[in-house]
């Protein structure tokens, strides 16, 4: 096994986490903003850590953009559209929306606002991931969509 294949082992497997700590997060924050819960530690305990997770997997992500040889198709080609350009926009856009939503709950001081703006924020990165990984299954037929690749 070289490098680029545990690495595609790594980002493949990573994105479980990523996926169950952020669909977590959401549920608990829309909880907490619909049920005017107070903000607790537990729970910035959470959204941090779907941050560094999500983070993680962008450091992995970007190392496996330059090593894949689905980045060297053409971008003619619905697959090498896919990996060059829409899932790395795609993902990128959705880990920003879950740094800006964690820095912006930081600065709200109220508990409820806090859990709007996490829930808001993240529940949209969630969107963005599901969109990619459909996406995903419709370029790619080998895929699915909770298949190791």
């Amino acid at each position: 096994m070289n490098f680029y294949d545990i690495l595609k082992s790594a980002h493949s497997g990573w994105r479980y986490i990523v996926f169950i700590l952020l669909l977590i997060a959401v549920i608990q924050a829309l909880a907490g903003w619909f049920g005017k819960k107070a903000y607790t530690e537990g729970n910035r305990k959470l959204n941090v850590f779907t941050l560094i997770s999500a983070h993680i997997q962008l450091l992995l992500g970007l190392v496996l953009y330059f090593l894949s040889p689905l980045t060297k198709l053409p971008s003619s080609e619905a697959l090498g559209r896919y990996w060059k350009m829409e899932h790395i926009s795609i993902m990128v856009i959705a880990i920003i929306l879950i740094t800006v939503g964690n820095a912006k709950s930081k600065k709200v001081a109220d508990a409820v606002a806090k859990h709007k703006t996490i829930a808001i924020f993240f529940g949209l990165a969630f969107i963005f991931i599901v969109a990619a990984i459909l996406m995903m299954t419709k370029s790619d037929p080998s895929k699915t969509f909770f298949g190791v690749s």
